[in-house]
């Protein structure tokens, strides 16, 4: 008898303890596990201006009655989640367009003048899949509750000065969160907000990676602004990147042609014709920095500047 109860003793102490909550979220990307906590990277190179166009919502999700296409809560949320990620690498200068109308009307109620800059690269996105479910088992003792959420994500990278797409993908995230109760004991999961925004951040996560290399391999662009016997000043500064003995070299425009494939007119490559060395810098913003530099090879002409545009290889 007292090894019955002994027994029972054992086995209740055993539920009773084991009796509780279990929780995991499980965040995968395209390539594996997404890391959350992303550093600004110390970068030390020149920065590409990079504008976010726009981000839409393909799929029906959150497409309700009062549903407004301007203000799709999903896309605004891939914006932002975009220009997060590629503002923590430090490796570019990012121009709002998403908000540029309420940015207007605030310049306009402060009688302030926006200045109006160019990127070198547009980002076009869309919000190509994102689907929600529920799972859960039911054993002899537990139960278990799944929440998974899915999301997939379609960039295009576009040259300005081109047109051109030069990058398009693809990435898919998912996101889930499981809660198990034993006997009756234990948290119940409501409904998880918070796994739209994991997936669809592992879904770009990849997509950051490709945007950077895509970009850092393309030459950084500037243009003079000024050339006399006085001083010899090109765009851009710090903020951009430039250092002080920087050396960058000189092109001129190559031959526009029409391409009977395409019917576009397309601008072939120019000619190196000479080298500059960055001196000093000045400005304080990205509209308003420039560079005093000076020609250290090359017989550049004054009354030609127009015609040639600098780059860094």
């Amino acid at each position: 008898m007292k090894k019955i109860k002994s027994i029972l003793l054992t086995l209740v102490t055993f539920l009773l303890f084991g009796c509780g909550s279990v929780a995991t979220t499980t965040v995968s990307g395209i390539d594996g596990t997404l890391n959350e906590n992303v550093e600004a990277e110390n970068y030390q190179g020149l920065k590409r201006t990079v504008a976010i166009a726009r981000f839409s919502n393909e799929t029906e999700y959150a497409k309700g009655a009062f549903y407004d296409k301007e203000n799709d809560p999903v896309g605004r949320q891939a914006v932002d989640i975009l220009s997060a990620k590629l503002a923590a690498t430090g490796k570019f200068i990012l121009f709002e367009r998403e908000d540029l109308e309420q940015i207007n009307l605030e310049a306009g109620l402060s009688q302030k003048e926006i200045q109006k800059i160019g990127a070198d690269y547009l980002i076009v996105g869309s919000i190509t899949e994102f689907g929600r479910k529920t799972t859960g088992e039911v054993g002899l003792f537990t139960k278990t509750k799944k929440q998974t959420v899915e999301a997939g994500v379609n960039i295009r990278l576009v040259d300005v000065s081109t047109g051109q797409i030069v990058y398009s993908e693809e990435g898919k995230g998912e996101a889930e969160t499981e809660t198990s109760t034993t006997l009756g004991f234990g948290g119940q999961a409501g409904y998880d907000a918070t796994l739209s925004d994991k997936a669809i951040s592992a879904a770009i996560e990849k997509l950051v990676e490709n945007i950077e290399k895509t970009c850092l391999d393309r030459p950084w662009k500037s243009y003079f602004l000024s050339f006399d016997s006085e001083a010899i000043v090109i765009a851009g500064g710090v903020q951009q990147g430039l250092k002080n003995g920087q050396e960058l070299y000189v092109y001129t425009y190559g031959k526009k042609v029409k391409n009977p494939q395409t019917g576009m007119l397309i601008e072939l490559p120019g000619e190196k014709v000479g080298k500059i060395k960055v001196l000093s810098s000045g400005g304080t913003t990205v509209s308003d920095e420039y560079s005093f530099v000076s020609v250290i090879e090359g017989n550049l002409e004054a009354n030609k500047i127009s015609s040639y545009f600098i780059q860094d290889k």
